[in-house]
């Protein structure tokens, strides 16, 4: 598997209808059923249901986080349980059905634990989510794998219509992010031109003479803003484009720095620095430039659109 793939560990009632569940979701790569934290070793679904053997029914799953994140997969598993609820989900009561998110990256637990506050905010009562670091994990029965597929009508917890949903269900990474995300997660020039307003070099920079088709999405949250069919060869140096596919995706600024007066241009979810809109472009176009920082970009190929995502964006390359 590709070294993005990442894995978290969920419990939410009978593991049958949360492994179906997570399967149908974009951006979850496999998944597996087993038992999870318990102090038997290579327990047997009897044992975990009679035996006291403290495991809970948990679903493995690996994850591309580029294309579901992990606080996406998080509310995703909110919506098919009861978060209150000790130790039942549904009609399965016993300790081997209790809710649970087990991780094995310790990175992970700041993202879980600020998800738990915001869920909490939601509710009276406590959250009753077991938080902790995956201890032991052993996979169930074959049987047991994949068992609504080969059984469509078996005992399922969840409601069909969650399945449903759970197909349409794509991660709108759309979503400012603090600054230490940030700083880990981007390059420090990507940081300085999103954060701190600098400007890359121009004709040095990876998008100035990008001709391929696609679409041009906001580094910092993956919010589409740009096509290439809008995109121009200025000969500014740096990526120049006749307009935002949504005027609502970006707000302008007055920028008096540097002895000048320009308009600024930046997103309007993560508040970035793009770059500055200008009123020498191509006049039958509109007469904008759209003047923008390849830093503060990244690049989707038309072709992997789809895979990513953004296959409601397609429609940009109907021909006219």
């Amino acid at each position: 598997m590709s070294n993005i793939i990442k894995e978290i560990y969920l419990a939410g009632g009978c593991f049958w209808g949360t492994q179906k569940y997570f399967s149908l979701i974009k951006g979850v790569k496999n998944t597996q059923v087993g038992y999870a934290n318990g102090n038997t070793a290579n327990p047997s679904y009897e044992q975990v249901c009679h035996n006291n053997t403290g495991h809970a029914e948990t679903v493995k799953i690996q994850y591309n986080p580029k294309e579901a994140s992990l606080d996406f997969i998080l509310d995703m598993v909110y919506d098919v349980i009861d978060p209150t609820s000790v130790n039942r989900q549904g009609n399965d009561r016993g300790t081997q059905y209790r809710s649970g998110i087990y991780y094995v990256d310790e990175a992970d637990l700041k993202i879980i634990s600020e998800s738990i506050k915001k869920l909490q905010s939601k509710y009276d009562k406590p959250i009753a989510i077991e938080i902790k670091p995956l201890l032991n994990y052993y996979p169930a029965e074959k049987y047991h794998q994949d068992y609504l597929d080969k059984n469509p009508n078996g005992y399922c917890h969840i409601h069909p219509q969650k399945f449903i949903k759970a197909e349409k269900a794509i991660d709108v990474l759309y979503k400012k992010k603090d600054q230490e995300y940030l700083k880990k997660n981007l390059t420090p020039l990507q940081y300085e031109v999103t954060q701190n307003n600098a400007t890359e070099p121009p004709f040095k920079n990876e998008y100035f003479d990008n001709k391929k088709e696609g679409i041009y999405v906001d580094i910092t949250t993956n919010e589409p803003l740009f096509v290439s069919s809008d995109k121009f060869d200025s000969g500014c140096g740096w990526p120049s484009f006749t307009k935002p596919i949504e005027q609502k995706s970006v707000k302008q600024k007055t920028d008096l720095t540097h002895g000048m007066v320009r308009t600024e241009i930046r997103s309007s979810i993560g508040d970035a620095h793009l770059g500055h809109v200008f009123t020498d472009g191509p006049v039958d176009l509109g007469g904008l430039r759209y003047c923008i920082n390849s830093a503060s970009l990244k690049f989707i190929s038309k072709e992997d659109m789809e895979s990513l995502g953004y296959k409601d964006y397609l429609y940009l390359f109907d021909k006219k």
